[in-house]
């Protein structure tokens, strides 16, 4: 009887559902949200219909909680891993502007606006009606909700902007370090900690974005949009209403105070509602990979298994999470570890074998983009030619090229401003030359062109004058997207384009690490030993490279800050001399049998930081003793 076979569960099998359990969290956060502003919207229409949840307030609830729904599901589609690279923010912005999710995202929180604002419009709120009547039975359209809302039109398109320009389908993930594990709380300790951090910022942005979309609907809708929202809101209201056939505007503003009051009220809850949502789902989202205490994966029947899918998956936040939980499983499950370490008989190899590769691949990625970094792309092989046909051999006039003449010089400013100087001054057509008095204008006029160049830049070269003014631009609020910053250049060029994760990197390094370090007491076969040598060497080259690269890496002349500092790639750095640290700390009375020379483990020290550190103290020690003496 053939033996069964284990079904290898994929790792979103696992992660999937604990990416549902947190959703679950955010949406009750979104249901009591929507509950309270129930409470509100119906506050004229009586105690009963105000408070009781099976009722009209239960209705206005799941309408509301909608709106914010709309949003929670747009982060869904588009949630993704890692930092958007680029050179700069303009070459950012023209890399998604005229992406799919941009429209998404423009649409869902226009909807959500605009059906927010027709509840509140709905709930009878004063001085919103849409037909009003004076004298007579004569109708008249009620500017005020128009206004209204557009506002929240525009509060829409103000936000999805803000969400884009701030990158908010981001998740960013963590990192495990070596030490004692904090302990997991429950979504209980876990929602009254997000309430205490996160409440009082989204209080504060709530209210910013209420105040500054009311700003843009004062500017926006009387001058851009008033004559056509106007004339097309009457043409549809006609039919229904008595209205006059006249299309001409009101005398009167659009708005009062207390309209502007309540758009502000109004466009506070939604916008509370937004980023209440948007803050719970980054928090709850990326939570560690645990469930129970325990990995997710635990409960695979075949857990390495469904461990190895994961980290094997063409989709980065699926590879970032397995990696994440590799880190865990390396640092704080000795049973786990157990079974990396003694499951030998796999189709690709022991699972050791198989981590270990996988790891030193993600770490080597840095070091193959900066080798690569200036080069050019390597050319795509040639098609095979077609076979042509013979040609007649034909002959051509002797070419008039005067071949030995030397390599024209660069043009520079005064040639070019002769050259256009003459152009005007001159009648190609006409073989006659300037008279006297010509040439006299025009040679005064160039000298006057040149007169003010070197006035403004103190040389005579125009390229001066040009970054001048360039350089004036780049120092204000306008000049920011132009900027081609140090730590954005050298996070695309380290991370890689489009999206670049530094938890990967860290992740993996701090996993083979400890795996390496854990494996003295627990890889009973010894198989992790092998492989110890070439994870410091390779710790040591990458750990050197990117350092040099780092301080060799030049400023761009946008950079009007010039700050050397890249956060991200300095946390793969500290990542990489702590991971040698440890490796150095357990392994080096060892490093003869490892076939480590002293070279090798000198090198080691150096890129870890300890050699320095420990020569520094022996030469002050060594002062003082002569000192002494």
């Amino acid at each position: 009887m053939a033996p069964t076979m284990v079904r290898r569960a994929p790792y979103k099998d696992f992660l999937q559902p604990g990416l549902h359990r947190r959703f679950s969290l955010t949406a009750l956060i979104l249901l009591v949200i929507a509950y309270i502003q129930a409470v509100i919207f119906g506050w004229y229409n009586g105690w009963y219909s105000t408070f009781f949840p099976l009722g009209p307030a239960g209705i206005r609830t799941g309408l509301l909680a909608f709106c914010g729904l709309l949003v929670i599901i747009l982060r869904i589609a588009q949630y993704h891993v890692g930092i958007r690279t680029s050179n700069s923010a303009f070459e950012s912005f023209t890399h998604n502007v005229f992406k799919l999710q941009t429209l998404e995202a423009l649409v869902t929180y226009t909807l959500s606006a605009w059906i927010f604002s027709q509840l509140w419009i709905w709930s009878g709120a004063e001085g919103l009606n849409w037909i009003t009547y004076f004298s007579g039975d004569r109708a008249r359209l009620n500017e005020k909700p128009l206004f209204l809302t557009w506002h929240f039109i525009i509060l829409g398109c103000a936000q999805a902007f803000r969400h884009l320009f701030c990158d908010k389908d981001r998740l960013t993930l963590g990192v495990v370090k070596a030490g004692n594990g904090a302990k997991q709380g429950g979504n209980g300790i876990q929602l009254v900690q997000f309430v205490k951090e996160a409440g009082p910022n989204v209080v504060i942005q709530g209210a910013t974005l209420a105040a500054c979309s009311i700003g843009l609907s004062i500017f926006i809708y009387p001058f851009v949009l008033r004559g056509f929202v106007w004339r097309t809101t009457l043409f549809f209201l006609r039919p229904f209403y008595n209205l006059p056939r006249t299309n001409m505007l009101p005398s009167t503003w659009p708005f009062s105070s207390w309209t502007l009051v309540q758009c502000f009220l109004v466009g506070f809850m939604l916008s509370f509602a937004w980023l209440a949502g948007n803050e719970a789902f980054s928090t709850f989202l990326v939570r560690e990979p645990l469930k129970n205490g325990q990995p997710l994966t635990s409960e695979s029947k075949d857990p390495n298994g469904s461990l190895l899918n994961g980290l094997k998956s063409k989709k980065l936040a699926i590879r970032c999470f397995a990696m994440w939980e590799l880190a865990f499983i390396a640092r704080d499950y000795e049973i786990r570890r157990k079974g990396i370490y003694e499951d030998l008989d796999r189709k690709d190899g022991p699972m050791w074998s198989q981590v270990y590769a996988i790891c030193l691949e993600a770490i080597r990625s840095m070091e193959a983009r900066i080798d690569n970094y200036g080069r050019a792309p390597a050319a795509a092989p040639a098609a095979p030619a077609a076979p042509t046909q013979e040609k007649r051999r034909s002959t051509q006039a002797p070419k008039q090229d005067a071949i030995l003449q030397s390599t024209p010089q660069k043009n520079t400013f005064r040639n070019e401003v002769e050259k256009v100087v003459n152009h005007i001054a001159t009648d190609p057509s006409q073989p006659s030359q300037l008279s006297p008095l010509a040439k006299k204008a025009m040679e005064s006029a160039k000298e006057g062109l040149l007169h003010i160049s070197k006035e403004a830049t103190g040389s005579d070269d125009p390229q001066s004058l040009f970054r001048d003014i360039a350089m004036q631009v780049l120092n204000t609020p306008l000049g920011w997207p132009f900027r081609q910053q140090f730590s954005r250049r050298l996070t695309a060029v380290v991370l890689g384009t489009p999206y670049g994760e530094p938890s990967l990197y860290v992740n993996a390094i701090n996993a083979l690490s400890l795996l390496a370090v854990q494996s003295l007491k627990e890889d009973k076969y010894g198989n992790v030993q092998r492989d110890v040598a070439t994870i410091i060497r390779t710790f040591t080259t990458v750990t050197s490279k990117l350092e040099s690269f780092k301080q060799g890496f030049p400023l761009h002349w946008t950079d009007v800050e010039k700050k050397r500092a890249c956060p991200e790639v300095e946390v793969v750095l500290q990542a990489l001399r702590d991971g040698l640290t440890s490796l150095i700390e357990a392994f080096g009375p060892y490093a003869r049998d490892l076939r480590l020379s002293l070279t090798d483990m000198r090198l080691a020290k150096e890129a870890a930081g300890i050699d320095s550190s420990d020569q520094l103290a022996k030469r002050q020690d060594n002062q003082e003793m002569r000192q002494r003496r």
